[in-house]
């Protein structure tokens, strides 16, 4: 397979989502350039944030966008690697954790 999925393209098309839906497209685009404005936590600390959760959640697209802005930061590509790490920790155990459920289910089922 050559081709993925997802194309690195598609990155710069994502102003074009308000095409579809203007109101709420442009209402996002508020919210998401106001939640990485100066605040209690630097855009520096912002985009290390949202490079976890990029990986985390998976996604190719701001993977590379938090990438490039990270090293526009000059976020070290060992605080980045950190960064993965811990979202993989926090990641890991949200899904071990969730095996509490699964032995307080199998305790009740098997009484």
């Amino acid at each position: 397979m050559s081709k993925s999925y997802y194309d690195p393209a598609d990155l710069r098309k994502f102003g074009s989502i308000t095409e579809w839906s203007e109101e709420l497209g442009e209402k996002f685009f508020e919210y998401y350039n106001k939640v990485f404005e100066e605040g209690a936590l630097s855009p520096r600390e912002k985009s290390l944030i949202a490079l976890a959760v990029a990986h985390v959640r998976q996604c190719p697209y701001c993977i590379d966008a938090y990438t490039k802005d990270g090293l526009q930061r000059g976020i070290t590509k060992e605080e980045m690697m950190e960064a993965v790490h811990v979202g993989a920790a926090i990641e890991s155990g949200a899904t071990l954790v969730h095996g509490v459920q699964m032995m307080n289910k199998y305790k009740k089922l098997s009484m």
